[in-house]
């Protein structure tokens, strides 16, 4: 690098660090905005974004302070996170300095992590590694995180649901997984279980992946959490451990469901199409799916009938 790139390079670094601490900021007083507000009528009230993907940060902030998560559970653990650069808890992470684990199948993605300014700044290990039901509590134990934390954030784009349901390591406060909303408000089902199950190659639509709201609220109940809703739109799951609720209302999958937006659909030539609403539907309701409330592989379709 020559010393123009380098005076370059450092010029957008700093930038970069300047924009940061901006939208912290920004990030910070919406916090204490939503903290006046309290209790607030929907999760979706509390939305903002300074790092996640759409209004994660906005409602984790809110539900930190509502389940009164101590200093000593200030312990989060995300994966399917890619580059870290849009995540659910980087904001955690750099502004309210929390401890951390992240978890990419890319191991590209975690050595950028582990070369940038965060990975010294900030208590945070980036593990690359792909996960399954059967490894994911070892990768936990053997890098060092166990027992209470505050948050799990769940997002893989497939086995989502069978995952969560082999997590024994941790035992998390507050868990935020993603789901399919074009499952449909009305049945509980995943994709059955496939422990390379990629997203991409499942299904040429990309819309055959990871489980319905009902399946997961099915799933937290009996891990012990209750369903506090989904962000606007619809593509994340919150749910509190019940002993740790509060002044938190819980939410049925009939009350909270939202019909996602985002029309990132393809055709069979793997070119966007942008589908939504029925049409999305209508791509995957013949594919099989585990209905996980009677544990038997059917159809969309099929359960339609029934």
């Amino acid at each position: 690098m020559n010393q123009v790139q380098s005076l370059l390079s450092g010029q957008l670094t700093s930038v970069g660090a300047q924009l940061d601490h901006q939208l912290m900021l920004q990030g910070r007083t919406l916090a204490l905005q939503n903290a006046q507000r309290s209790p607030l009528a929907s999760l979706q009230e509390a939305e903002f974004k300074v790092f996640s993907q759409y209004g994660e940060d906005g409602i984790l902030q809110y539900l930190v302070r509502e389940a009164g998560i101590t200093r000593e559970e200030q312990v989060f653990i995300e994966f399917g996170v890619q580059n870290y650069l849009e995540s659910n808890t980087r904001f955690l992470l750099q502004n309210d300095h929390w401890k951390g684990l992240i978890i990419d199948g890319s191991a590209a993605y975690m050595d950028s992590v582990k070369r940038s300014e965060l990975y010294w700044r900030h208590d945070i290990t980036a593990l690359a590694a792909w996960i399954d039901r059967d490894n994911i509590n070892d990768l936990f134990l053997e890098s060092g995180f166990r027992g209470q934390i505050g948050i799990l954030s769940i997002d893989i784009d497939g086995n989502d649901y069978w995952v969560w349901e082999r997590i024994e390591a941790v035992n998390p406060v507050i868990v935020v997984v993603e789901w399919n909303s074009v499952f449909g408000p009305d049945h509980a089902v995943s994709i059955p279980y496939a422990p390379t199950f990629d997203r991409a190659t499942a299904h040429y639509s990309c819309l055959y992946w990871g489980a319905s709201m009902a399946a997961f609220e099915s799933l937290a109940d009996r891990k012990g959490y209750a369903l506090l809703g989904s962000n606007k739109v619809g593509n994340n799951l919150f749910f509190v451990r019940r002993d740790r609720l509060g002044s938190l209302q819980p939410q049925t999958s009939r009350s909270a469901y939202v019909e996602s937006r985002f029309r990132d659909s393809r055709d069979a030539k793997g070119r966007l199409n942008f589908l939504s609403g029925q049409a999305r539907y209508d791509q995957i309701k013949d594919l099989p799916v585990m209905d996980v409330l009677r544990n038997t592989i059917t159809t969309l379709a099929s359960l339609d009938q029934s």
